[in-house]
């Protein structure tokens, strides 16, 4: 298998450790080339697996209560997973372009500012920084509409996980016979959406603001404020989503509601305390890992995916491991006492 065009027998031969492995490495350029895709993966891992594990476990909490949190940690990863699949591959592709030819897409004066010291525009960390705006940013633009199809799908979540239910496999086959009936390559007028968006991405990377911008925060965690940003809309998104929703028992509302304000709260400050304390053994990761990987092509981008995956794994594994106990407990605690034995869903 290639890596970069780079063949298992030509490089690293001798060392299969941590800092060179395939999955590592794929990881870690999926993390920088489609960063929005790659927090979306790990929160759907995790939110599938860990945090259901996390929730069902809950000392002294409703039955009921945790299987409405699991519902909504299931359907918010679903949801959130296929919108940005969805969402971020045509501008990862678009910025891939840019990445390639950016003199078609970008100013000749944009393309020397943004260097900054750089042999390339694609290994100058202002240039990076720009474009990881755009990839990390689309979770900011889709928080309302996930919140609001987290929510609509609570109920659905709700029957199958926890109802069974005749499947007609007979419609499955029907279904999967017609869709492959229907077809249809729409590669042309997909590579034109997608130079039509590197266009667009081009000229607001071309304005001013953005170039001074990329200059002098390229050396902060961007990824970790813009996807704090992103939990706290999406946060204050369903919770006004919840309010309305006709399906679920008014009762249970207010235990869901304050699950999902406890565990944002905490997952952003223990977030952002957990991350500065793992600077220093990041950067003696990094310092390994650029000795080990001293040949590999594109090397600062595989580093870019170091400073992505970073924060999307800290708050990841604590909001969806270790803050669900946490916040199932307090806000069962909440609610009104008096619902125990009253449906969860509404007919």
């Amino acid at each position: 298998m290639k890596i970069n065009n780079i063949t298992n027998n030509q490089y690293h031969p001798t060392f299969k450790g941590l800092y060179n492995n395939k999955l590592l490495l794929k990881s870690l350029k999926l993390a920088s080339q489609n960063s929005a895709l790659f927090s979306a993966t790990v929160s759907l891992g995790l939110s599938t697996i860990a945090r259901p594990v996390s929730i069902m476990s809950t000392p002294k909490t409703d039955k009921e209560n945790k299987k409405l949190a699991t519902a909504k940690s299931v359907s918010s990863s679903i949801v959130g997973y296929l919108i940005m699949l969805l969402a971020s591959m045509p501008v990862a592709k678009a910025v891939k372009k840019i990445d390639t030819n950016p003199k078609k897409y970008l100013k000749e004066s944009t393309i020397n500012n943004l260097k900054n010291g750089a042999q390339t525009l694609t290994k100058s960390k202002s240039y990076m920084f720009a474009t990881q705006i755009f990839k990390l940013g689309l979770g900011l633009i889709i928080a309302m509409p996930k919140s609001a199809l987290t929510c609509a799908l609570i109920p659905t979540i709700m029957s199958v996980l926890f109802h069974k239910k005749h499947k007609d496999t007979n419609q499955g086959k029907n279904t999967n016979n017609q869709a492959k009936g229907k077809i249809i390559s729409f590669k042309g007028l997909y590579n034109q959406a997608t130079d039509k968006i590197a266009q667009g991405i081009g000229k607001v990377i071309d304005t001013s603001c953005i170039q001074k911008a990329s200059k002098k925060f390229y050396d902060t965690n961007i990824a970790q404020h813009i996807m704090s940003l992103t939990d706290i809309l999406l946060t204050f998104s369903f919770v006004k989503q919840v309010s309305k929703n006709k399906k679920i028992a008014q009762e249970r509302k207010k235990p869901l509601i304050h699950n999902s304000l406890i565990s944002t709260g905490l997952c952003l400050t223990g977030g952002y305390a957990v991350n500065s304390a793992l600077n220093k053994p990041t950067e003696k990761f990094i310092k390994k890992f650029k000795e080990i990987n001293k040949d590999l092509p594109e090397l600062e981008r595989y580093i870019e995916g170091i400073k992505i995956a970073k924060p999307a794994l800290i708050l990841g594994g604590i909001y969806y491991v270790i803050i669900p106990i946490i916040s199932t407990f307090l806000a069962d605690r909440t609610g009104d006492k008096s619902i125990k034995d009253k449906p969860l869903l509404l007919k």
